[in-house]
């Protein structure tokens, strides 16, 4: 049996493993200070050579978007993390039957430990990061500078030693702080987006710039799709010193380009009534497009063409005609040109209504109050839910649900959200999923920030911001449902609360080496004596890569639970002095993988007998141990 690693990913490991498969004299070995094992490394010396006919040197002027610390940033993005997802039953809504997913914790090491599991899986990410209003920050990762160390760090001081600046204050300082909270977060949430993925990110002026910057670094610019404006208010503010700040950014990017299609918007009223049907046309209500446009083939082009009633048609000089001569005899014949109300002027063609119904309408790059709605909206939309005001500037449900129009959701896609907040995306995954029967996912995580002790929301009983953001999804869920009882039936209002927390695993699990002899005696089991069998299953489902909203069904043999995940994708059992009957019960289950502790074994026998009972009943299995 081989061990599970009980880790995340090394982010480093994969991506010498990649450059290994292209260029393999360029990957060398070193042996770890901290493990004593051999490692990999690239050889970057090497490496230029390989991907260049001359070497550029250190100082040679390029363009590039660094700050202080971005190497870090990187490293950080990069480097595994010993950590978990605990189920929590009591905060949840549906725990068994229902596929969405709550994670408290800090969202890098959350996104850490998807990534393997949800790597590809997850169809669109919506994300309203903290702004940059000059103010520390929550999410800080030990990246947080003085003024002095970021100067430092900068170069801004003279040969001298002299500060360069005067302004201890200034906006550089609080860019790096939010450079390098952003970056780690948006290069590990890439790799968990499926090759037609979708990602929209909220941010105002103070750093759409640097976010563009980032994005074009982490998605790469071809994968730009748009900088949407959002008109976020619908009042002007007289009092404001220069212009009054009405709209906010939303950045589009996709996984790949070529794959992503923009989800159209659906035609209204407004649109549909420029269409008449003066002439009685047997195919109902239409609109006049011209004939000719600055595209077209070079075939069509220079020719004239007499219609029946003896209006001449040239296309102008400069463009090209979209038909052709056969074409416009074709519509001249079923009386699709119109030749204005004389019967003399330039000749358009009829545009039916009835073609155009199930086309949809290509979005603008601009989201009107009135499409997407507005901040004061979404207060009064949050107030009238949670009956007080508990949050601070939500975002509209009319826009996340506009969102996930244009990112061309299907029905059983993954949404995530990981500066969840009051958890407006998961509101809006369940009223679109009310309107078309769809049965698309949420999975928000949020961290578990304090709320202000003086605000409405500690006074409501809200300690932290994850408990509003639960509170208005199990409100919403149940609005949802009382409003369409016919339709919703088996809508999907629940969600499975995890929790970050530090890993199941003892320290001599991951570093034998650095363990005493005397210690050892107090350490016999390698798992933390607080944790549970249902901690320790769900660990394991990230390691082998069952989903997180994964059915898990449970049955008795010998007293000993056993846990079965996703119709006998995962069998395990963590109790002790596991028999032969019960290693007997679980191999003829024939799983995918089977686990067992290290521990579990009830003696030698078992442990001896183990390996040949999967063989006779099950020799497909692969099994492990923790």
């Amino acid at each position: 049996m081989d061990k599970l690693r009980m880790q995340s990913s090394n982010g480093v490991e994969d991506n010498i493993m990649k450059i290994a498969q292209l260029f393999p004299d360029c990957v060398t070995e070193t042996v770890d200070e901290r493990s004593g094992q051999p490692k990999h490394l690239i050889d970057f010396e090497k490496l230029k050579q390989n991907l260049s006919d001359s070497v550029m040197s250190e100082r040679a002027e390029r363009y590039q978007f660094t700050w202080p610390d971005k190497s870090k940033a990187i490293l950080l993005a990069n480097s595994p993390v010993n950590a978990t997802l605990r189920p929590c039953r009591e905060d949840s809504v549906d725990f068994d039957n229902t596929q969405n997913l709550y994670i408290e914790g800090d969202n890098l090491d959350v996104l850490k430990c998807l990534k393997e599991t949800y790597l590809h899986k997850v169809k669109m990410i919506y994300i309203d990061p903290p702004y940059n209003t000059g103010n520390d920050f929550v999410y800080e990762d030990d990246f947080a500078q003085s003024s002095e160390e970021y100067l430092a760090n900068s170069g801004q001081f003279d040969e001298q030693g002299n500060r360069m600046f005067t302004n201890a204050e200034s906006n550089g300082r609080f860019h790096t702080d939010w450079l390098n909270m952003i970056y780690p977060r948006l290069k590990v949430a890439r790799d968990l987006l499926t090759y037609d993925g979708v990602i929209f990110i909220s941010i105002d002026d103070n750093e759409v710039e640097n976010l563009r910057k980032v994005c074009d670094e982490v998605f790469g610019e071809s994968n730009c799709i748009a900088q949407l404006i959002w008109e976020k208010k619908y009042t002007i503010a007289n009092d404001a010193k220069y212009f009054s700040d009405v709209h906010d950014y939303i950045l589009c990017y996709s996984k790949k380009k070529e794959f992503f299609h923009i989800g159209k918007l659906p035609r209204t009223a407004q649109m549909n009534a420029a269409y008449k049907n003066p002439d009685n046309h047997p195919k109902g209500p239409w609109k006049a497009t011209p004939l000719h446009a600055r595209s077209g083939s070079d075939s069509n082009a220079n020719f004239s063409y007499t219609f029946k009633n003896g209006v001449v048609f040239t296309p102008p000089t400069g463009r090209f005609s979209a038909y052709s001569k056969e074409t416009l005899k074709a519509m001249d014949d079923n009386n699709e040109i119109w030749f204005g109300k004389d019967g003399k002027s330039i000749p358009s063609r009829k545009t039916f209504l009835c073609d155009l119904k199930n086309d949809g309408v290509v979005p603008r790059t601009i989201i009107s109050y009135s499409e997407g709605g507005h901040n004061h909206e979404a207060d009064e939309e949050m107030k009238k839910l949670m009956e007080k005001k508990v949050f601070t500037s939500p975002k509209p449900t009319k826009l996340l649900h506009l969102l996930l129009t244009l990112g061309n959701i299907n029905k059983e896609a993954i949404i995530l959200d990981f500066f969840s907040g009051s958890a407006t995306t998961a509101h809006a995954v369940m009223q679109l999923n009310s309107e078309d029967g769809g049965n698309r996912k949420f999975i928000m995580v949020q961290l578990p920030e304090k709320t202000d002790e003086k605000s409405e929301a500690f006074k409501a009983g809200y300690k932290n911001i994850c408990e509003i953001g639960k509170e208005r999804i199990l409100r919403a869920g149940k609005k949802i449902k009382e409003e369409s009882p016919l339709t919703t039936q088996d809508l999907d209002t629940g969600f499975r609360v995890l929790k970050l927390d530090s890993t199941n695993m003892q320290d001599i699990y991951y570093s034998p080496k650095d363990i005493s002899q005397a210690d050892l005696f107090s350490q016999v089991d390698n798992v933390k004596p607080d944790r549970t069998g249902e901690d320790l299953l769900f660990q394991v489902m990230l390691e082998l890569g069952a989903t997180l909203d994964s059915k898990i069904e449970t049955t008795t043999v010998a007293g000993k639970t056993i846990y079965n995940v996703a119709e006998g994708y995962l069998v395990a059992c963590f109790d002790p002095d596991v028999t032969d009957d019960v290693v007997k019960s679980i191999a003829q289950m024939q799983p995918a993988y089977a686990v067992l502790r290290d521990t579990s074994m009830k003696d030698d026998s078992t442990a001896t007998n183990f390996e040949q009972i999967f063989k006779t009943y099950s020799p497909d299995t692969v099994t492990r141990i923790l």
